[in-house]
């Protein structure tokens, strides 16, 4: 199983969520100008106006650098993960995957950017057959360490190695949760892991429809 099921790695979300609340700056301010968190009609967490998760500079499979401003138009979610997670990582592309089919056209503007959390196991060539295995579409990036460790901090993502059974085995303890931006590359929403794919689609539907009323 999967060590962020277990007690400590739920209390350690639980935790994260509630730095989110606290942390970020979201939706409408209060009476002093602080702005606060807001739940609003979406099921992710409202995180519109926080001054992090802006920035997302990194190289792709080819070493190419890919930032978020190339996919303005789309509604991108971004995800922090590594492919030898058991769980929760496919769980999480499949069900982004699965909100892409059932948007129909609309699910070609949606982006699924998939960062990885442990660039000394995952090649690049197990990279694109992982994330292609869920969608031809989807964008992996392989950061090398030094700018894992900026970017977790850009995105307050926690990610740790945990030893396993035998030398130099070992799983990752990381946030499970996803980013979407909107359609102009502007960070929304938290989405935590364990929403479904049907929150999920409800809240890019919503994205999209401010999107084409603008």
């Amino acid at each position: 199983m999967d060590r962020l099921l277990t007690t400590r790695r739920a209390f350690t979300l639980s935790a994260a969520a509630a730095a989110l609340l606290s942390l970020s700056g979201c939706g409408r301010e209060s009476a002093d100008g602080a702005p606060k968190a807001t739940v609003g009609s979406f099921h992710a967490v409202d995180i519109t106006g926080a001054d992090y998760a802006g920035k997302l500079d990194l190289p792709d499979l080819e070493g190419k650098t890919r930032s978020l401003s190339e996919f303005k138009g789309k509604v991108t979610v971004v995800f922090f993960g590594y492919t030898q997670c058991p769980d929760v990582c496919p769980t999480t592309l499949a069900e982004l995957a699965e909100v892409k089919r059932a948007l129909g056209a609309d699910g070609d503007r949606v982006q699924g950017v998939f960062v990885t959390l442990d660039p000394e196991r995952d090649t690049p060539e197990l990279l694109k057959a992982y994330v292609g295995n869920f969608d031809a579409g989807f964008v992996a990036l392989r950061p090398t360490p030094e700018q894992l460790k900026a970017t977790a901090r850009e995105f307050k993502v926690f990610y740790m190695k945990v030893p396993g059974k035998t030398d130099g085995a070992y799983t990752l303890d990381h946030t499970a949760g996803s980013y979407i931006f909107d359609t102009q590359g502007r960070v929304r929403l938290f989405s935590r892991y364990g929403g479904g794919a049907q929150a999920l689609a409800d809240d890019i539907r919503k994205l999209l429809a401010q999107s084409a009323a603008a």
